[in-house]
Parts: structure tokens; C-alpha cells; sequence
């Protein structure tokens, strides 16, 4: 890994093992892209890979050049109206009304490690060899304003992190309307688009679409990442598979509004961007003052999307989720919500923890439903100081100390950020709602959003929750977020700063996360949005698992687990067992199936075991046994995905570990066919020479054998055998590696 600047050439070259990045100051003092691709050998110069020719109707930026236009050349962070007319990255309204930049080089500094963005989320290294950054500073002399851009590459992954940073140096405010974290233009336009959509209950859904001239984007303007869309976007080449082939991937860190796009112009040149969406954000700095934006992930593979989803999982696993559960097992759990919904007694309670306990779950989850006066979705949101002592009449403190005394941990529901108008604190505070002045609020699901870019809000939330934890003693929060925001208006900023609102709301929640996570270390935080609303990079730093769908449906969560691992690693998934007819889609389906889905990620129960029958009793101990045995690997082992849910009846995906000494293979079929012929599954990710033996049978088979043969499926083996909805989990353990 290094960082080399070739001064005659003013070529900066960043590379590893893995990939080279070549970036260079261009003759009016702007940045080029000159590659971006797989590691290159370096040289004095690269200067030929930038096409300049002259062509009608462009503008250009020299009189006495017709060539150099910078419609038609590779940027790393461009401006709009001096001869491009594509997006920009970036748009600075002065206060003559001009949104005309020339940013132009002028200095640059190169060292080793990767520095923290203040108040963001961002990858982290542990010591100073495990990244190196290059920092290039552009000054534009009109608006007496710097900019700071920001590449750091990682020695042991194909990742450059990028940011920006605008200061504002002059005594003339400027107002920054566009400020994304990321640009880049690519050579060629011969790619198709990967992005992860859906709605509530079907989050992360893969889309797959060929670029065509013109801008293919998805976005939120939601106040979160959404479950309509994810802060990413890949391009892999046409015939690019999951295990071979060229894929770029560009993920933002940042839990609020975002734009990812790409722009494939006439020439066939690609321009990709994401960051804080534009729409409704404008940015005001005076003297003196800065805006940061988000970090960005690029990821370079050359083998395939697999590649590049392992590299998101271990990047991200380990340099972006911190603290004591960054790689730590996550506890068992039950919720009691689709259990007793709010409607509970302590006594119930206790019943379903002692039977979970038996069954060896480690984790009572109270879910919503424990605080005020709260029986239905209409009142006490936002009373967190108030336990219900009708239903818990020992307070959550006994709570605790019953739980304790069962060998049990205890975990809590909130949704810090939301009130019901008919709370007591409403009541105290009606003008900490995010609303805009003489227009109606709009509810959704009877709550409505505090307003957390302001500070004293921030510090009430800090302090209530602070003394929750503290006094009760529990060991797990579910973090909620229920809905989205509207009537976006902030009363204790000035009109001129309205534009600031979406972004200082978010910047409120890290704020509040980061001071809660570092006075509790010891607590496991879960992040979750009606599910999957905010699954995203910015929420990873602070709470290393996510509930990312409130639909539980076995066959419905293939779908959304396959598509969140494009990005996710599994083990910041939580994917829980539920009750069945489905409370979501009223499916029925076997209890193997619906654990053999769930096993691959932070493995969870939303039933009543005591409803279950004997031989299902039987099954979920001896599958949580299982579970156990294998949680290590399941947690820091490589995830491959082998068989598409979205592209025909069948699915499946294995984990490996570090060693290539043991894997988990799930096989899922979702409708049994008639006449049907053999299933080969071929597998990934194993030892060639090594033997490995399947589920214990004597029968030992070599690696390559099953990663070019095949491992064969049969209806034997499979939970519903022939029938639908059917499942198969193997192990595999090498005997002679």
C-alpha cells in the first residue's frame, strides 16, 4: 500500500495489492481521474489515459486550447458552468447570487493512518499502517472559500474512503446548496446498475438495470435512508457473476437524506456520485465556519459481486462496527411482541422467559408497550421515565432481577426519537416537534418527530435514557424509528437555515447514540426503523446489528437477507424464528424452514415456545444447540451467496470459516415442481485438497469436488421434503485440511 506523487507529472498514484487509483491536477488546477480499476504498476506518468479533443458545441476553459473542455473530461470532483455539463458535485451560492466555482489546487499532504470525520460515522483504522490518506486542499479566490478532499486507502481491502470539506475563509457567507461525498468518472459506460429497493416488509429487494445515456439515480427524501432505497449502488460489468468479473461499489455512511446516481453521457463516459441529497438542503457558512460531508466506500473487485460483498462484510464488520459486540457473538433473544403485543402482565412475562431459558435463549426482549399509559399506539410515546407499574409491578428494575435469577438478560423497546401528542412530555414541550409554523402536522401512526437538531432536546433524550439504562440495568436496547418526517421545520433555527434541518436532525441522532454508546459500552444497541427503514452504513458505527424487516415470513426474509448481504455482513443482521400462520403474509411453513433462514445471521425467537408441539419443541432445541456450536463462524466467517431467490425457485448461500476448516450451506426451495430432476449445488470458498465431511455421514468428499461437481440435493434431505416452502442446512468439516 502507498501513496506515491509524481511532482513533474502532478500525478498522484494511490494503490494496493488489489487496486490503483490515479488521480491528476489538471492544467487550470482542477483534478482528473486517470484509473480507477485493478492494481497497475506505477510509472512517471499516465497522462496519455486523458482524452483531449476538440468537438462542436463544447465549450472550452482556454482560449488558446478548443481541446480542453471539461464536459469531456474525467473529474474527481467537478463543478458546474466552466465547461461541464454534467451533474456536479458540488454547488456554492454566493451572496451576489453566482453559483459559478473555480476551485484550483493548492497544496497537498500525504500521511499515514485515516483521521476521524467530526460528528459523522466513519471506517476507522487501529494503528497507523492499516490505512494511508491523501489530502488535496483547492482554494477559489472569488469566494474565499477551501476545500478539502479526502482519499484513504486501506492495505488490507480494495476500499478508498472519500470526503469533502468546505471552509469558509472570506468575511462573505456563501450558502453550500450540493455537497456530495463522492464523484468519480469512469471511461466507459459498458456496466449495469445494481441498487437495493423495496418498501416496508420488502426491504433490499436487488434491482438489476443496464445503463443507458442519461442518469440512473435512487434517493431518499424521507429523513432517513429509507426502506425504498439503500445508500448504495454497484456497477458490475455485463458479464460479471457473482464469483468472477468487474464491479465497482459505492456505499454511503449516513443514515438521512442521499442521492446515488450515474450519469452515462454521450461519450460513453460514467459519472457515479452519492451523498446528502440536495433536494431541501442548503447550508449556510460565515467566516470561519465548515460543513463536512459523510464518508464514502468505494470498493473495487475483480472477482465478481461476491467480491466485493466480502469486502463490504470484513470493512465493515470490523473497521466500522466498534466496541466490545464489534466481534463478539450476539446473544439469543426472544421478543414478547408477537407474542402479547402490549398487552402483558409481568407474570406473562416470566412465563415465556423461563420456557426460552429452557430452551437456551440468553435474552428477554420487552418490546413496546412497558412506560406510561401505553395499551395502544396513541399515547406515552416519549414517557420514558414513567414505567407501567400495572403491568410491571416490580418496575423494570425487578423486571431485571427476576430475569436475572432465571439466568436470563433483559433488554428494552424505545423509540427515543418520536412522541405522541398525548404524553407528558408533549405536554412539557409542544414546540419540540418538528413542524412548520401555521401549517397542519402531519401524523403518521399517531406520533410525530422530535426535533434532534436541536441541542436541548438532544441533552433531555441523553439524560432520560442515560438514567433508564442506568437504573434498570438492562443489557440490550431496540433502538426504534417509526416513521418518517414531515413539515420539515425547525423552530429554533432562522429562516436562512431551514435548509440545515434534515441534515442537523440526523447529525442529533449520532450525537445522541455516540454519548449514550460511550457511557454504556457493556450494552448491545440494535438499530431498527418500522424494520428496515435504516439499515445503513451511518447506523453500523453505533449499533453493530439491525432489525432490518418487520417481516418475519421465512420465505419473504430469503429475499431481503440475500439482498441486504450485497452490503451488510450477516452477522449485523437479526433474523428471528416467528409464529406461524405469518403475522405478515400468513404463510405457513415448517419450523426447520423458518430456522434454517434464521440461523444465517443474530439468531432470535418472536413466539410463544409453549405453544409449540412436542416435536417442534424438540426441533428448536436441538437447532439452537446447533446455532451455538456454529455462532462464531456464523459471526466472523466470509458469506457467498450461490443461488439467486430473485432470478428462479431456488436459493441458497453458504458461510465459511477463516480456515476453510468448517462451512454452513443453506438450500432453499420455495415450490416443489413435478418430475422434477437432481439438484447440484455447486459451492464456494473451500480448501481444493482438503476432505470434508457432510452432516456427520461417513462419506468424505474432496473441496474441489464439491465446488466444480457439485454437492448433490435430495428430497431427503430437505425440511417439508417434496413438498413447498422446503429447506436443507448442511455443515461441512474438513477431516485431513
Amino acid at each position: 500500500m502507498d501513496i506515491i506523487f509524481h511532482e513533474q507529472a502532478k500525478e498522484f498514484h494511490l494503490f494496493n495489492e488489489k487496486l490503483s487509483y490515479i488521480i491528476k491536477i489538471l492544467r487550470n488546477g482542477q483534478l482528473g481521474n486517470l484509473y480507477f480499476g485493478k492494481r497497475i504498476q506505477d510509472k512517471d506518468t499516465f497522462a496519455y489515459r486523458m482524452e483531449w479533443k476538440q468537438r462542436s458545441l463544447t465549450a472550452c476553459v482556454f482560449e488558446d486550447d478548443p481541446a480542453f473542455s471539461l464536459h469531456q473530461t474525467r473529474q474527481e470532483y467537478p463543478s458546474y458552468g466552466t465547461t461541464d455539463f454534467h451533474y456536479p458535485a458540488f454547488e456554492i451560492e454566493q451572496e451576489n447570487g453566482s453559483t459559478v466555482s473555480d476551485f484550483k489546487y493548492v497544496s497537498h499532504c500525504i500521511f499515514e493512518g485515516k483521521k476521524c470525520l467530526k460528528g459523522l460515522p466513519a471506517t476507522y483504522v487501529e494503528s497507523s499502517d492499516e490505512a494511508k490518506t491523501l489530502v488535496i486542499t483547492l482554494f477559489d479566490s472569488v469566494s474565499d472559500t477551501l476545500l478539502e478532499l479526502s482519499w484513504s486507502i486501506f492495505s488490507a481491502y480494495p476500499v478508498i474512503a472519500r470526503n469533502a470539506r468546505f471552509v469558509q475563509k472570506g468575511a462573505r457567507s456563501i450558502r453550500l446548496k450540493r455537497a456530495m461525498s463522492l464523484s468519480i468518472d469512469l471511461p466507459d459506460g459498458d456496466f449495469e446498475m445494481i441498487h437495493l429497493a423495496g418498501a416496508w416488509a420488502r426491504e433490499r429487494q436487488w434491482i438489476n438495470r443496464r445503463l443507458e445515456q442519461g442518469v440512473q439515480s435512487i434517493y431518499s427524501l424521507c429523513g432517513a435512508s429509507s426502506s425504498e432505497h439503500n445508500p448504495f449502488l454497484a456497477l458490475k460489468r455485463p458479464l460479471a457473476t457473482e464469483q468472477s468479473g468487474e464491479v465497482y461499489g459505492f456505499s454511503l455512511v449516513y443514515s438521512g437524506n442521499f442521492l446515488a446516481q450515474a450519469e452515462l453521457d454521450a461519450y460513453d463516459m460514467t459519472r457515479v456520485q452519492i451523498g446528502v441529497h440536495p433536494e431541501k438542503f442548503k447550508w449556510q457558512l460565515r467566516q470561519g465556519e465548515e460543513f463536512q460531508t459523510p464518508e464514502a466506500v468505494m470498493v473495487y473487485s475483480c472477482d465478481g459481486l461476491n467480491g466485493m460483498s466480502q469486502t463490504y462484510h470484513r470493512l465493515y464488520r470490523s473497521r466500522l462496527v466498534r466496541g466490545m459486540w464489534r466481534d463478539k457473538p450476539r446473544p439469543i433473544l426472544i421478543n414478547n411482541w408477537e407474542i402479547t403485543g402490549a398487552e402483558f402482565t409481568e407474570a406473562r412475562l416470566m412465563e415465556i422467559a423461563r420456557t426460552a431459558r429452557e430452551f437456551g435463549v440468553e435474552l428477554f426482549v420487552l418490546d413496546d408497550g412497558w412506560f406510561g399509559q401505553r395499551n395502544d399506539d396513541k399515547r406515552s410515546l416519549g414517557d420514558w421515565h414513567i414505567v407501567n407499574l400495572e403491568k410491571l409491578p416490580s418496575g423494570l428494575t425487578g423486571l431485571n432481577q427476576r430475569m436475572e435469577s432465571i439466568g436470563m438478560k433483559l433488554g428494552l423497546w424505545i423509540e427515543p426519537e418520536m412522541v405522541n401528542k398525548n404524553s407528558e412530555l408533549y405536554r412539557a414541550h409542544p414546540d419540540w416537534i418538528i413542524q412548520t409554523p401555521k401549517r397542519v402536522a402531519s401524523p403518521s401512526r399517531n406520533q410525530h418527530v422530535l426535533d434532534l437538531s436541536r441541542q436541548e432536546v438532544v441533552d433531555y433524550l441523553y439524560e432520560v435514557i442515560s438514567k433508564l439504562i442506568s437504573e434498570t440495568g438492562v443489557s440490550y436496547i431496540k433502538w426504534d424509528m417509526n416513521r418518517y418526517i414531515t413539515e420539515c421545520y425547525s423552530q429554533f433555527l432562522p429562516p436562512e437555515q431551514q435548509g440545515e434541518v434534515f441534515h442537523r436532525y440526523i447529525l442529533g441522532v449520532y450525537s445522541l447514540y455516540e454519548r449514550l454508546t460511550l457511557k454504556f459500552p457493556d450494552v448491545l444497541f440494535e438499530s431498527c426503523a418500522s424494520g428496515g427503514a435504516r439499515t445503513d452504513p451511518g447506523m453500523l458505527f453505533y449499533a453493530p446489528q439491525a432489525w432490518i424487516s418487520d417481516n418475519t415470513d421465512a420465505m419473504e426474509r430469503i429475499k431481503i437477507q440475500y439482498g441486504t448481504s450485497l452490503v451488510y455482513p450477516i452477522s449485523s443482521m437479526g433474523t428471528h424464528v416467528s409464529a406461524v400462520p405469518n403475522q405478515q403474509v400468513g404463510r405457513i411453513t415448517s419450523i426447520e424452514t423458518r430456522v434454517n433462514v434464521a440461523i444465517f445471521g443474530v439468531f432470535g425467537i418472536e413466539m410463544d415456545l409453549n405453544a409449540l408441539s412436542d416435536e417442534e419443541k424438540e426441533i428448536i432445541k436441538q437447532k439452537i444447540a446447533f446455532f451455538k456450536n456454529h455462532r462464531a463462524m456464523i459471526t466472523n466467517g466470509d458469506f457467498y451467496r450461490l443461488k439467486s431467490p430473485f432470478e428462479g425457485n431456488e436459493a441458497a448461500w453458504m458461510v465459511v470459516s477463516a480456515g476453510k476448516e468448517e462451512a454452513l450451506v443453506g438450500y432453499y426451495r420455495f415450490l416443489n415442481m413435478a418430475n422434477k430432476g437432481m439438484v447440484w449445488l455447486r459451492l464456494v470458498g473451500l480448501e481444493e485438497t482438503a476432505q470434508y465431511r457432510i452432516n456427520e455421514t461417513e462419506t468424505l468428499f474432496f473441496g474441489d469436488e464439491l465446488m466444480n461437481a457439485g454437492l448433490v440435493v435430495r428430497d431427503g434431505d430437505l425440511a417439508s421434503g417434496s413438498g413447498d416452502f422446503a429447506s436443507a442446512v448442511y455443515y461441512l468439516k474438513a477431516v485431513n485440511k
